[in-house]
């Protein structure tokens, strides 16, 4: 009879392969990011499947997948469902360098560190009109989940107000105000900086229209480290190139790698990132210990993961 099997399709620290190793002793486990390593006959055969981009002819072994990434709009989610196979995503990993990166977009928009970067390059001395500061503003954070969780506590220790938006409407600590998601009129003119973090579903595409922007103040930065199709682009360009809003951070676009030729590559008041806001040095280890690893000892248990197990009619 053959062994039981685990793929898993990235390069791990030798200590999280023990740790693994160590929970399914008589599982095979393959590890690697090379598609050599486990492609063909390894990928189709397993039972469980920890990656982020693979293709399978059959989905007949298959019972949980995994996902490496907080997103899950890139897995077959049709067959999922037909095949009754779990998944689970890596949402909460990237609460710190997700948040970290919200604001080096805002203290950069805010204290023009972009305009002088350009200004050093240059060798240009010039002042840049700098004028305006953090503290005491307010912040919306358009999905309060684990990174805006952070982004919040973050925020108080500039004694920014912060108002929040979630479906649930539930309050949430270093959050001053909450509101769900058919109040964001109500939100976007409270605020200088709108900071979006919301998961890509048929509720939340295009959630950023012309009209959101009209909303908001011509002095509001808009941050999206979300999902790009959370923003008509088109209509964000004409904010930005008409003054409605001061300014964006943007980690996420609708085509990427974004197009050389998209305007917002030669705009000033604006800051590109591609798509890496939630890189960080911890990334593997923080999927495999603090989810996969208590998933799996469930699993094994006979339970389904209840840590970021994926509700398919939410589509989070």
């Amino acid at each position: 009879m053959s062994k039981r099997k685990i793929v898993i399709t990235k390069n791990l620290h030798v200590d999280l392969v023990r740790q693994i190793e160590e929970i399914v002793p008589n599982w095979e486990v393959i590890i690697g990011k090379d598609k050599e390593v486990w492609g063909g006959s390894h990928i189709n055969d397993a039972e469980i499947i920890v990656g982020y981009q693979f293709s399978l002819d059959t989905f007949a072994n298959l019972k949980w997948v995994q996902s490496s990434s907080a997103g899950i709009n890139h897995f077959p989610i049709k067959q999922f469902i037909e095949n009754d196979i779990l998944l689970t995503s890596a949402n909460g990993v990237h609460a710190y360098p997700i948040s970290e990166t919200i604001f080096a977009y805002l203290l950069s928009l805010t204290r023009k560190l972009n305009t002088y970067v350009k200004n050093q390059q240059a060798k240009v001395w010039h002042h840049g009109g700098i004028k305006q500061e953090i503290h005491k503003k307010t912040i919306g954070i358009i999905g309060v989940g684990a990174i805006g969780k952070e982004t919040a506590k973050i925020a108080k220790a500039f004694g920014m107000k912060v108002l929040g938006v979630r479906y649930s409407g539930l309050p949430v600590q270093h959050v001053d105000e909450m509101y769900t998601p058919n109040q964001l009129h109500l939100v976007l003119p409270q605020c200088d900086y709108v900071v979006v973090t919301l998961p890509l579903t048929k509720e939340t595409y295009h959630l950023f229209s012309e009209e959101q922007f009209k909303q908001m103040k011509p002095t509001a930065f808009f941050i999206n480290v979300g999902r790009g199709s959370l923003v008509n682009e088109e209509k964000l360009v004409r904010a930005l190139q008409e003054g409605e809003i001061a300014g964006a951070g943007l980690d996420v676009f609708e085509q990427e790698p974004l197009d050389v030729k998209s305007p917002l590559w030669n705009m000033d008041n604006v800051i590109i990132t591609p798509h890496t806001a939630g890189s960080t040095e911890y990334y593997n280890q923080r999927v495999i210990e603090e989810i996969f690893i208590p998933n799996l000892k469930g699993y094994l248990a006979g339970n389904k993961p209840s840590i970021n197990l994926v509700d398919y009619s939410k589509g989070y």
